[in-house]
């Protein structure tokens, strides 16, 4: 990374690197601990510990602990995002789902526990717009001729999604016979 006059900084690009790895890190603690313990259960000794860092590093890459809740929200609708972006077949999104419901019930609760924080507060509503945004335009792609089915394949993914997590039974394969009903 060049300094001020266009020089290499040796150990910039490291120490970047190095950054990142600690802000996941970090992110990676607060996933965990919301998914065993709520929102509440999260603080920066919480994260400190379960990270393995000291209570410092917490407040060095995250200015707050809602900080550190919102970036972790935002990196988890990043994640789910970026698989929705990718749907071009039904196959894409049933394999969505299924990730979804196979990753651990503590992870799923987790993300949930994440988005229903967004839900209750409005400065973090564009996060949820973010994510029916992406499904929106993915149940699009699959049917670009029906609205009605469109909106219907868009709740069937929150709602098995939500199953999964709350560890009922789901049945991914539902949103192929839903893009496929009705068409011959």
């Amino acid at each position: 990374m060049p300094d001020a006059i266009g020089r290499d900084t040796p150990g910039a690009d490291g120490r970047r690197r190095r950054g990142d790895r600690r802000r996941r890190e970090l992110v990676g603690a607060t996933l965990r601990l919301v998914g065993a313990g709520g929102v509440a259960a999260v603080s920066q000794r919480a994260v400190a510990a379960e990270a393995g860092v000291p209570p410092s590093a917490v407040f060095y890459y995250h200015r707050s602990v809602d900080a550190l809740l919102v970036a972790t929200l935002t990196a988890v609708n990043d994640r789910w995002i970026a698989r929705l972006d990718a749907v071009t077949v039904p196959g894409d999104l049933v394999a969505l789902v299924e990730d979804c419901v196979r990753q651990e019930r503590v992870t799923a609760i987790a993300e949930y526990e994440l988005f229903l924080l967004a839900a209750r507060r409005p400065d973090l509503r564009g996060e949820l717009d973010r994510w029916d945004v992406a499904l929106a335009a993915a149940a699009a792609r699959l049917l670009p001729d029906d609205a009605d089915r469109r909106a219907l394949l868009a709740a069937a993914v929150n709602g098995l999604t939500l199953s999964g997590a709350l560890g009922s039974p789901v049945d991914p394969a539902l949103l192929t016979r839903l893009c496929a009903a009705g068409t011959a």
